[in-house]
């Protein structure tokens, strides 16, 4: 059976795609001549219209709206977080390629199961596609490959003055706490040396297996010293235990929602002894939608089977690409 996915005159159908991501990805797609995109999620009146593109409403967690949601579509981009193993499971089922932009480690582990799903119907799905998981596992196995058998340390700074939606948000909150541990990171002009706190993202996880890394720590600083100080203390147990209180949870998202103390830039740095490579601009929910789409786009020549980012691209080609669209890649000789 032969790979589905989205080549010229591919459908698209982009789950969650109401969102800064997915509406980044749309743009990304829908220039692309031949292409069929789909904007999908449960509120189409609330979606800023995206040029060539077509919203719908679809339930993901319905199985009959789904199925009615799949028919001629060659390529599924999941910008949510609900249900997305049993969305895959759906994709691979009928040979339609699968892409995943989340971040959540449990739930890319619940795609990976499907590998064999996948490869039986001749079908990629590609996870860790976004700017973290993503470009940082192309920066770890570029400067893992520099420095073979050292340990991996991933700094992500993100600007706190980007507006985010609640579910990512809310996805930010329950991160706080969960791991222990503070290191300093060298970051690209004009953000320099910063103070980085351990936090969940799946890349640290996965980079164990894909490129073999002895050991990966990912943390997290925001552009704004203040807010950078208020995530620290928030990892504090008691602290981010008050905060997973529904009513204190409820207040805190409304007021994140509302306060935009920050800018809208963004750096990734990974370094593996002495080598470090970077990535940086502005807007990540603009790179990660346009690194979706360049997946997208390379999927109909990608190898069947559930993989990671950096088990299906070469990581220097790929993000020289993912550069030209106004973004700095720097890597050290």
């Amino acid at each position: 059976m032969t790979t589905k996915s989205a080549g010229s005159g591919g459908v698209v159908l982009i789950l969650g795609g109401y969102g800064a991501v997915g509406r980044e990805a749309a743009l990304a797609l829908s220039a692309r001549p031949g292409t069929q995109v789909i904007v999908a999620g449960r509120h189409p009146g609330r979606a800023r219209p995206v040029p060539g593109a077509r919203p719908v409403r679809v339930d993901a967690a319905d199985p009959a709206d789904l199925a009615g949601a799949l028919e001629g579509v060659t390529t599924v981009l999941m910008c949510a977080e609900t249900g997305n193993a049993s969305v895959a499971r759906a994709c691979l089922e009928r040979g339609i390629g699968y892409v995943d932009v989340s971040a959540s480690h449990d739930v890319l582990a619940s795609i990976e199961e499907l590998d064999d799903l996948a490869t039986a119907h001749g079908t990629t799905a590609a996870l860790s596609v976004g700017l973290v998981p993503g470009v940082t596992n192309l920066l770890a196995r570029v400067v893992a490959e520099r420095s073979p058998g050292s340990d991996l340390r991933i700094g992500v700074l993100l600007g706190s003055g980007e507006q985010h939606g609640s579910a990512a948000i809310a996805w930010t909150l329950d991160g706080l706490g969960v791991l222990d541990g503070s290191w300093t990171m060298a970051f690209p002009e004009p953000y320099g040396t910063r103070t980085v706190h351990r936090f969940p993202f799946s890349d640290q996880y996965t980079l164990l297996r894909t490129i073999a890394a002895p050991s990966a720590r990912t943390g997290l600083c925001l552009d704004s010293r203040l807010f950078t100080t208020l995530l620290a203390a928030a990892r504090r147990p008691a602290v981010a235990g008050l905060l997973r209180r529904p009513r204190i949870h409820g207040l805190l998202l409304t007021a994140l929602a509302r306060i935009h103390l920050g800018g809208d830039g963004f750096a990734v740095t990974v370094s593996a002894g002495a080598a470090q490579a970077s990535f940086s601009g502005r807007s990540q929910s603009r790179a990660t939608g346009r690194a979706a789409a360049l997946i997208v786009r390379r999927l109909p020549g990608l190898p069947a089977g559930v993989r990671h980012i950096e088990q299906l691209v070469d990581p220097i080609a790929f993000l020289t690409q993912l550069a030209a669209d106004g973004y700095v890649l720097d890597v050290d000789d």
